[in-house]
């Protein structure tokens, strides 16, 4: 997990006054069509358990996991010469959803606390927020690595979103795992709330353009 935690994406010091071009790699491409692979995949089983458990610690991951969806779908939109998009223009998108999400998730954990509602114990949740675990700590670093070779912003702010992600799911399992051993139902709303900074700080970072220092 220290992988994880090194959220790190300058890609060039900041007494450097230029950066070298982007350059295009065949490993950036299957990261990141390994990545939308992924992604749509937890997204789509994420949102799910979110509506049929009623579980605001999913809906935060699941929102989450779409954002991300959409991150990895930019970068891959480097690899199309016709197609032009500003990297500043789609973080801010990015961004703006993100706050947006942040709202959502904060209505609905303080709505299921205030109403006394109990969101149902999920063995999917459990297992796809487990599985995120480890596998975005692991795509993380590796973007990370690439990032910094082919010195790709686009893929060092999609590193930032994979770490978040694990650390997203990480939450997410812990307020299940509660309410399953437990059956402490407004747990999982808690964790919901525990993850609100977290979607806060990203789109913060993602508004601001953030990924390296050529940015």
């Amino acid at each position: 997990m220290s992988e994880v935690g090194q959220i790190d994406t300058q890609l060039s010091t900041s007494d450097d006054p230029t950066c070298a071009p982007v350059r295009r790699s065949t490993t950036v491409f299957w990261l990141q069509g390994i990545t939308l692979v992924w992604m749509l995949v937890e997204c789509g089983l994420s949102l799910y358990v979110a509506a049929a458990a009623h579980s605001p610690a999913m809906t935060a991951f699941g929102s989450d996991s779409f954002v991300e969806l959409l991150s990895a779908g930019v970068v891959l939109l480097q690899f199309l010469p016709r197609v032009s998009i500003s990297e500043r223009s789609a973080a801010r998108a990015a961004g703006v959803l993100l706050f947006a999400l942040a709202l959502i998730v904060g209505v609905m954990a303080i709505g299921s606390l205030a109403l006394g509602l109990h969101p149902e114990t999920s063995r999917l949740g459990i297992w796809i927020t487990g599985a995120a675990l480890v596998v975005m700590p692991v795509l993380a670093g590796l973007k990370r690595r690439e990032a910094r070779r082919s010195n790709n912003a686009a893929l060092a702010a999609d590193a930032v979103q994979s770490a978040t992600c694990a650390y997203l799911a990480g939450i997410a399992l812990v307020g299940l795992s509660i309410n399953a051993l437990f059956h402490l139902a407004w747990f999982d709303p808690l964790a919901a709330l525990v993850a609100i900074p977290l979607l806060v700080k990203e789109g913060r970072a993602a508004w601001q353009g953030k990924t390296c220092g050529c940015c």
